[in-house]
Formats: structure tokens, sequence, C-alpha cells
């Protein structure tokens, strides 16, 4: 208890509250300096600063909050069996439930609903609500969950949203009215409120409403006409007759339906076998070499950067002086005092086994060398048989190089950013004592929610579709043929305090690919540690849903089907092997050192 930090202690009193609230012992909360996420028991909530300021302390708690009550109030399958396949009405019959969900807690408990406005007040400030000058700018389904919030629980709307939801407050004021007060005598039972909030969005013209076997004979007409206007129809969700429903349906990105993103990822695995290579290549990197067969990269992914003008390739040395290094390096080395020396024995374990795998052997029955004792008992016997000899003889151990590719998304913020500084630099310096190569590299974005790319996509009049809206950060933090002991403390720019913001993994996935690609070794390892799927709120608001996970599955796929290179992805915290065929996942960031040791020890094994 003596080492605990006030953070620590925080934390530990937001699970214990989290748990009371959900009624689910194993609840756990773990912060995020990403977007806040549920997955099943385990909380993700914004880190709040070191002396735990009011506010952010009040919006951690909101979002623990909301995702105990969720998973009290919350029936995850009722709510699939009607949830609308449309995505602009699966987006505001989530909004809604979320609200019904929320205001059980809040009508309810005082310091709950204050907690909550922190949240909702958090949320609002990234959505595109806040930013909405027009009513087609206008996100319906956080409009409709504001004043719907309002309704039931008497909480204002945050101010950064007042404009927005006043656009289209007349819109949905006029068409619900009467709809209000039967969802606030229904909070208490999922069923009827989710009944009654299908009919809410049909008066609101998001949801057809055309009756059942109409609708059936509809389809049939459409399946005769072809089924290309029939998803197009579908992906629409919206009557064509009513123009306000048009209008309304302004970047309705955020919440679509799980069927479209389980098109994609199928999509995704069947656009894999041709193409070009691709322009990600770093500059001056060679490709492979003219004797091993190779598939070239292809050169469309279904996906587009706006612009590359503002990306960036940067060694770490150059993002901060060399004073500063030293500082940051030595505060790593400072908070993993007690982990180093674990992680140093994995390490050693590693070594002794690439070190096995190195032994000599001998070459028996020649005519010179070394005499060979064992087949002495022969010449006894046969006094006129010739003398046999050894010679000892190198086992030749493939040269190898391995590529440690380091999410630096803000999610990674804390402890699992320091543990794999540290896995990497132990790793670094065991495979170079054992003659392997490494290379360290980290990837994160120059700005949040965009930057100068957004900013040109804005003065250019906002194009539809206009692709990745974030400029790329890609560092590099030890070069392959680089010593350890010169790359060392660049590993401390990890712990610098702003450096590490959102994560687009495609583009990162397919540099680092390039990089190792471009190297001598006959063997190539490109290890991947994160946590969680790709994230650019600037890019997900403007493009189709699921636009970068289905790029980086896609990269994944293409690399683990075509390219010669070892593919092995670590998650920490987040299921990652929904992406990579080998991977792991760890839920506690200690168990990193150990795991990257297992992982490499078991592909050198296999292909040794």
């Amino acid at each position: 208890m003596a080492d605990q930090t006030p953070l620590d202690l925080f934390r530990q009193a937001l699970t214990g509250t989290a748990r009371a609230l959900s009624r689910e012992p194993e609840v756990e909360v773990a912060w995020s300096a990403d977007t806040p996420t549920e997955n099943g028991k385990n909380f993700r909530v914004p880190l709040p600063g070191r002396d735990l300021p009011d506010a952010q302390t009040r919006e951690a708690r909101g979002f623990a909050d909301s995702f105990a009550l969720r998973l009290r109030h919350h029936d995850t399958a009722l709510h699939a069996k009607s949830a609308p396949d449309e995505p602009l009405a699966r987006a505001c019959y989530d909004a809604v439930e979320q609200v019904r969900y929320e205001a059980l807690g809040s009508n309810n408990f005082a310091g709950i609903a204050a907690n909550l406005a922190a949240a909702t007040k958090l949320r609002a400030g990234s959505d595109p609500i806040s930013r909405a000058k027009e009513a087609d700018d206008v996100p319906l389904q956080s409009a409709l969950g504001l004043v719907l919030r309002e309704k039931l629980t008497g909480q204002p709307v945050p101010e950064r949203a007042q404009a927005g939801v006043d656009l289209v407050r007349d819109f949905i004021e006029t068409k619900a009215d009467t709809d209000f007060e039967a969802l606030a005598l229904s909070l208490d039972n999922q069923e009827a409120f989710q009944s009654l909030a299908l009919d809410m969005l049909r008066r609101l013209h998001i949801i057809d409403q055309t009756p059942a076997d109409q609708d059936g004979s509809d389809e049939e007409d459409d399946d005769f006409d072809g089924e290309g206007e029939d998803e197009d129809e579908g992906e629409e969700g919206l009557d064509p007759g009513d123009p306000e429903a048009v209008e309304m349906a302004g970047d309705a990105t955020d919440g679509e339906g799980d069927g479209e993103a389980e098109g994609e990822m199928d999509a995704s695995e069947d656009d894999l076998t041709e193409g070009e290579p691709g322009d990600d290549a770093e500059e001056g990197m060679m490709p492979v070499r003219p004797n091993r067969s190779w598939t070239d990269l292809p050169d469309d992914f279904d996906y587009k950067a706006f612009t590359k003008q503002h990306d960036e390739i940067i060694e770490a040395g150059e993002l901060c002086d060399a004073e500063e290094l030293e500082r940051l390096r030595a505060y790593l080395d400072s908070q993993l005092t007690g982990l180093q020396g674990v992680v140093t024995r994995l390490a050693n374990r590693l070594q002794r086994r690439l070190m096995a795998q190195q032994n000599r052997s001998w070459d028996f029955d020649q005519e010179e060398g070394l005499l060979d004792a064992a087949r002495l008992a022969r010449v006894v016997i046969q006094p006129g048989h010739a003398l046999s000899y050894k010679v000892e003889r190198d086992v030749e151990f493939k040269d190898t190089i391995v590529t440690l590719l380091i999410d630096n998304s803000g999610s990674m913020r804390g402890r699992p950013i320091s543990i794999a500084a540290i896995s990497a630099d132990i790793l670094a310096r065991t495979l170079e004592r054992c003659g392997v190569k490494t290379e360290i590299l980290g990837f994160t974005t120059r700005a949040w929610k965009g930057g100068q790319a957004r900013e040109t996509w804005l003065a250019e009049g906002k194009p539809a579709d206009p692709g990745r809206l974030n400029d790329l950060r890609h560092i590099v933090y030890k070069k392959a043929d680089e010593p350890w002991r010169r790359a060392r403390r660049n590993l401390g720019l990890m712990m610098r305090e702003g450096l590490l913001k959102e994560n687009i993994d495609g583009e990162a996935l397919l540099w680092a690919h390039d990089r190792v690609m471009g190297r001598p070794e006959d063997r190539r390892i490109l290890m991947v540690i994160s946590d969680g799927a790709p994230v650019d709120d600037s890019t997900l608001t403007n493009n189709s849903p699921g636009y970068l996970e289905s790029h980086l599955r896609k990269v994944i796929n293409w690399v683990e089907t075509k390219s010669p290179v070892q593919l092995v992805a670590i998650g920490i915290g987040h299921d990652v092997t929904r992406y990579y065929k080998r991977a792991v996942t760890i839920m506690d960031a200690e168990q990193l050192g150990g795991t990257i040791i297992e992982q490499l020890a078991g592909l050198f094994e296999v292909e040794g």
C-alpha cells in the first residue's frame, strides 16, 4: 500500500463503486488516454491528471457509472432482437437505449447524475454536433439522445452541443413530442421502452413507416430489380420521399450496425489477391532479393489518404534534445526497477534457446581431422581398416531481423507504454548478444482529431469520402544496424508527455513491413504491440464505418498470406486475435515482457 499513488487509490475506489453499481464482482477498471470503452466487465475510463483535478475525476466516474449501469440494466440480446438494419436508425436506436439505462441511475442518485453530466459534456466536446453550423451537419443520433436525456432526466444539453441541438430541436419535438412521456414511464422495462423507441423513430421518418406486409412485397419487387438497388436503399435507411429526413442524415457515421461491419470484414478477405506495389514505403528502401519469389504489394486496399504532404518518418532523437532524452530514460528506468529483473531473466531464457540452435555438429568418416574415438573399436577388431576422422562444422543459423512495432497511441499511456519500452530495450540487448538484428519502431499521429490534413480538407470544401484525415508520425527508435548502446536512450521518448495521440495501424504495419523487406536477412519477424483497433476521430467521422479497421484487416491478411515476413501480435487489454492469426492477448501489462520472449522463442523454434 505504501507504494500506491493517489491515482492507484482512486482507481481502486472506482472499481469498487462500479462493482457495487453493476452488481458484478469481477468488474475491472483501467485507465485510458484514448476513447473510453467497455469490453464486457473490463472498463477503460479517462485518465485524470496526477493531482486528480475535480473535473477530470468526475469524467472518469461518469464513464465508469455509465458502463456499470449498462452492465446492470441492459440486455444485449433483447436490444439486438429489434434493432433496425439501417445505419442511421441503428445509431439512433443505440443512443436512445443509452439514455434509458443512464436515466435509471441519474434519476435515483444525485451523485451519479453529476458524474454522468460530466461524461456527457466530455462526449459532446468531441462529437461532430459541437462543430455543426447547419442542420445537415448535425448527427441526428447525438441530437436525439441529448433531447431525450433532457426530457427524461431534466439534465440540460451541454453548452458545446447546444447550438447543434437547437438546429434540429423543432424537428425532433414536433415529430416525437407525444413519445417522451410514454418513454419516461417505461424506463425500467427495456422491451417496452425499445418498442416505444421504434415507434418514435418511425414518426421521425428514420425508420420507414410502411406496413410490414407491404414491406415484404416491396422487397420481392426489389429482388427482381436487382440486389444493388436494394442494398443502396438499405444503406440510406430513410424515406426518400421525406426531404427533412434526408437533411437530418448528415454525419451519421458514428455507432453504425454490426451487420455492415461484418460485410466489410468479408470483403476485406476477398480483395487481397491482386495489385501493384504500394506507395507507403520509406524512400530509398530496396526491394527483396531477386532470387526470392514474391507477390507485389497491392496498390489499392480501397483506402487512401487525403494528403500525405504532412506525414513524417522521424528518428526519436529529432523529437527532443539529448538532455531531455536522458531525463526521460532515467524516468523510465526508475519506473520499472522491479520489473527489469523479471524481464531480464526471461530474456536470458530466450538467449539460451537461440544459442542452443547454434550448436556445432560433426562430419564423420573424413580422411583427416580429429580422431573419432567412437570408432576405435572398429579399428581394433579390423586392424586393416583405416582410421576414421571427424571434422567439426558450424550449423548454419538463419540470419534474422526482428522488428518491434509499438503502438504509441494515447490509450497506451502509463504503465503499458512503460513496459513496452523496457521490454523492447531488453529484447534488443538480448538479441544483439545472439547475433540477431533488431529494429524498434513506433507509430502515432502528429495531432488529435485531424491535423493539417484535415485543415486542407476543410479549405477545399469538405469533399465526400476524403480518406485518412490526420498526419502520420512514424518514429524510428532503433535502426536494425544501430548498436543497442546508441539507441538505448531513445526509448525514453515514449515517456514524453504529449507524444502519444491517435493510431492508424494499417499504414504503420505497411511501413514497418516495407522496412523489414528491405533487409538482407533470410528470416524476417515483425511483432506488433497494440491495445486495440485503429482510432482517428477525424477519419472515422468523415468516412464509411469501419474505414480504418477494414484497411487494417486487409493489410494483415495480405502480409500473412502473401509475404515471407512472419507476423505476430500482442494485444494489451484487447483481443487482437480477431485481426491476427498468430496473436496473444494479455489483460495485465505486467505480462508483456514474458509474452514477447515466449512468442519470439516459439517463432525461432518453428523456423530454426
